[in-house]
C-alpha cells in the first residue's frame, strides 16, 4: 500500500510538473524571446535581436496608458477594500452555522463566466438600463445619465468582478483575530477607534496586502471590462497588449508589453513578501 501511494505522489508530481513546464514556463519564455525581436509587415516578427521595444515602453503615449491602468485598478483596489473590509469583519462576527452559507454566496459568482457577468452589468448601466429607470421612476434624475463608456463604468465593473478576490483574504485574516487582545485593549482604556488602528489593524495588514494584490494584479490586464464598458475612450494595458497581438499584428512590442507588466506584478509581490516578513517580525517583537 505504501508502495502504491509513493507510485502516486510521484505520477502527480510528474504531471503538475510537466503541465507547468509545457504551458506556463515554455509560453512565458517564448514570449520572453519574442520580445527582444524585430517587427515584420509580412510576418509576426523578425529574428533580430533589438531592445527597441523595450525602448519603446518608455514613450509617454504607453507611459500614460499604463498610469492610467495605475491609477483605474488602484482606484477599484481601494473601493474594493472598503467595501470588503466590513463585510469580512461582519462575515466573521456571524454565528459559525451560517458562514459556510454566507461564504457560498460570496464565490457564487465565479460559477458564471466574467464576460457574461460584464454583458449584464452593461445592460445593467446604459441609458435605458436598469439603473436609469429606478432613479428615474424615484425621482432623482429627470433624464437618463451617461455611465457607460466612462472611467466610472470600468470601475464599477473592475469592483464587480473583483470585490470577493478582497473579501476572501480579508475574512481568513479577520477570522484569525485573538479576541483577547482586544479585550486586554479595552481594559487598557482603549476607545473603539484605538483597538482598531492598534491591534486589528496591524494583525489583519498581511490580508489586506493580500487582497489588495488579488484585486490589483489582474485589474490592469481585464482588457474585455474596458472594451465593453469603456469603449475607445478608456483603456487599460490590457488593452494595448491585446491591440498589438491582434491588430497591428507587432507581436515583439506586445511581448514586452506583456513581460512589463509580468515585471510590475513580481515586483508588487516582491513588496507584499517583504512587507508581510516585516509585519511578522513586528508581532514576533511585541
Amino acid at each position: 500500500m505504501k508502495i502504491i501511494n509513493n507510485k502516486f505522489q510521484h505520477s502527480t508530481v510528474a504531471i503538475i510538473f510537466a503541465w507547468l513546464l509545457f504551458f506556463v514556463l515554455v509560453p512565458n519564455l517564448l514570449v520572453l524571446a519574442v520580445s527582444f525581436f524585430s517587427s515584420d509587415s509580412s510576418n509576426f516578427y523578425q529574428i533580430d535581436f533589438s531592445l527597441k521595444n523595450y525602448a519603446n515602453l518608455f514613450d509617454p503615449l504607453y507611459a500614460k496608458v499604463v498610469w492610467n491602468s495605475l491609477y483605474m485598478a488602484g482606484l477599484a483596489t481601494l473601493i474594493c477594500l472598503l467595501i470588503g473590509y466590513p463585510f469580512a469583519f461582519a462575515l466573521s462576527k456571524m454565528p459559525t452555522k451560517y458562514r459556510p452559507f454566507l461564504l457560498f454566496l460570496v464565490v457564487l459568482p465565479f460559477w458564471t463566466n466574467s464576460l457574461i457577468r460584464i454583458y449584464g452589468l452593461k445592460i445593467f448601466l446604459g441609458i435605458r438600463g436598469i439603473l436609469n429607470n429606478i432613479l428615474l421612476t424615484v425621482g432623482l434624475i429627470e433624464q437618463p445619465i451617461r455611465i457607460l463608456n466612462t472611467e466610472i463604468a470600468v470601475i464599477i465593473g473592475l469592483v464587480y468582478l473583483l470585490l470577493p478576490f478582497m473579501i476572501l483574504p480579508l475574512y481568513s485574516a479577520i477570522e484569525k483575530l485573538d479576541m483577547r487582545l482586544l479585550e486586554a485593549a479595552k481594559d487598557l482604556g482603549a476607545n473603539a477607534f484605538q483597538r482598531f488602528i492598534r491591534v486589528v489593524l496591524p494583525l489583519t495588514m498581511p490580508g489586506i496586502i493580500a487582497g489588495c494584490l488579488l484585486v490589483l494584479l489582474p485589474a490592469m490586464g481585464m482588457f474585455y471590462v474596458a472594451d465593453l464598458l469603456g469603449g475607445a475612450k478608456v483603456l487599460l494595458v490590457g488593452n494595448v497588449i491585446k491591440s498589438e497581438f491582434l491588430i497591428s499584428r507587432n507581436w515583439p512590442f506586445g511581448a514586452a508589453l506583456s513581460i512589463g507588466l509580468t515585471l510590475l506584478m513580481a515586483l508588487l509581490m516582491l513588496v507584499y513578501w517583504k512587507s508581510s516578513k516585516l509585519l511578522n517580525k513586528k508581532v514576533e517583537l511585541e
